[in-house]
């Protein structure tokens, strides 16, 4: 039975330390899962590349994937609201999480392996709303910011063990075997995952999840789209027609800015690995280069929280776009004038800086800037649009990215990559301290 939201924070689940102890291990559970998928999108685009694809046929691949995140976000968060179970949702994803990781073996084609990351995208998206809500309906409300912690902890060292991993593998052995690892640690979390989760005894609604400002922040850390409608056009007219009221337009600043942080976002992220294997560096090292940024990121992300709330979160924002956007222009100059291995230099010095420090006190502040916006009346309306305008410009950048690096060079792809930041920030100077 579905608890209303006055009765959910005051419900306490009665259990003996021992027991509490066996129930909340389920979160160590998702450590094996997330080192199977932290390689992944670097593994398909270098795959991609060794079967004399283009960056063009990068960019198409990461855009499809883009694209089923949507409709992958709105369809599981219904059947999470509608299956009022945790466990087999989490362990079916964990499950044809593996079974498309080792069928990379048995593609031999650019469409196949494109098809395959698709496929991924639609199935690793199933277990992110039932795990929030395992927290929340597991753990007592005061443990909530500990436990969402834990959680994104596991998470980001599992997918840093994943790069490392494929670092060395890259190294020793034929890339495309690594995915037989990566699928049998998939399947260890599928197994883990049917041991240790137990089913909550009160199930929450998901709209409980953006009453916490920590479970918000993991569940957009994880799939930056949370839909509890479909969108329709009137809320986008809704926003646009009340250009005249203050709050409204200081909201949509706010959400202009964010746009533009992920169109720039899909423009880089795109072109980054294409462009390190354009210059002849191995894929050892391009690896190397992302475990060292999502490391950077990880530790960065310990001391993000406390930082943005000794400062202004305005500031701490802006001051993020800036360092990012200077990092994707000194990372777009390399490009055009180093040549071979001095090109990784810059690389694995910026990119960590801009993908990790940067990346971490934008996310941190923006996010609890878009939180204290919400408006309890118009949450559903509010996050449709917001998240439809991220899908938008990450697949927008995704797919520009290509064909811009392909016709004018890398180097063009990550100067417009520092503009857009620009234009976030400045447009995220706009918004007034008053609506947070």
């Amino acid at each position: 039975m579905i608890v209303n939201l006055k009765r959910c924070f005051s419900k306490r689940i009665h259990a003996s330390g021992a027991e509490n102890g066996r129930r909340f291990s389920w979160v160590y559970s998702v450590l094996p899962f997330n080192v199977a998928i932290g390689p992944i999108g670097t593994l398909v685009q270098l795959l991609i590349l060794q079967l004399k694809g283009s960056v063009v046929d990068v960019g198409l691949a990461v855009t499809l994937f883009n694209l089923v995140s949507i409709p992958a976000a709105m369809i599981w968060g219904f059947v999470t609201d509608n299956f009022h179970r945790r466990k087999p949702i989490i362990v079916a994803s964990y499950m044809a999480t593996a079974m498309l990781i080792l069928s990379f073996l048995f593609v031999k084609t650019i469409n196949e392996i494109s098809v395959l990351y698709a496929l991924l995208s639609f199935v690793t998206a199933a277990s992110t709303t039932p795990l929030n809500l395992l927290v929340m309906e597991t753990e007592r409300k005061n443990k909530w910011a500990t436990t969402f912690a834990r959680l994104s902890m596991t998470a980001s060292l599992g997918q840093t063990l994943g790069l490392i991993i494929s670092t060395f593998w890259s190294y020793l052995l034929p890339l495309y075997f690594l995915v037989v690892p990566l699928g049998v640690l998939s399947m260890l979390s599928a197994g883990l995952s049917a041991f240790m989760i137990k089913e909550p005894h009160v199930i929450f609604e998901r709209h409980i999840m953006v009453m916490d400002r920590h479970s918000f922040l993991q569940r957009l850390q994880a799939l930056p789209y949370i839909f509890f409608r479909i969108p329709k056009i009137g809320d986008f007219r809704k926003i646009f027609r009340t250009m005249r009221f203050e709050l409204a337009r200081q909201h949509l600043l706010l959400y202009l800015s964010v746009f533009m942080f992920y169109l720039s976002s899909g423009l880089f992220n795109t072109s980054i690995v294409p462009s390190l294997q354009a210059k002849q560096i191995s894929d050892m090292l391009i690896f190397l280069a992302v475990a060292l940024a999502i490391i950077c990121q990880m530790m960065s992300f310990r001391y993000a929280g406390p930082y943005c709330e000794r400062n202004p979160l305005i500031k701490v924002a802006t001051r993020a776009l800036v360092l990012r956007s200077i990092c994707y222009g000194v990372i777009g100059a390399s490009a055009y004038l180093l040549y071979g291995t001095l090109y990784l230099i810059p690389a694995l010095i910026f990119l960590p800086l801009g993908a990790g420090l940067a990346y971490s006190l934008y996310y941190t502040s923006s996010y609890v800037i878009i939180f204290n916006t919400l408006e309890d009346r118009h949450q559903g309306s509010s996050l449709g649009v917001f998240s439809a305008l991220v899908g938008i410009a990450i697949m927008l950048g995704s797919l520009i990215s290509g064909f811009m690096s392909f016709h004018l060079g890398f180097h063009v792809t990550f100067a417009f990559a520092a503009i857009f930041l620009i234009v976030s920030a400045w447009l995220l100077l706009k918004v007034k301290p008053l609506v947070l």
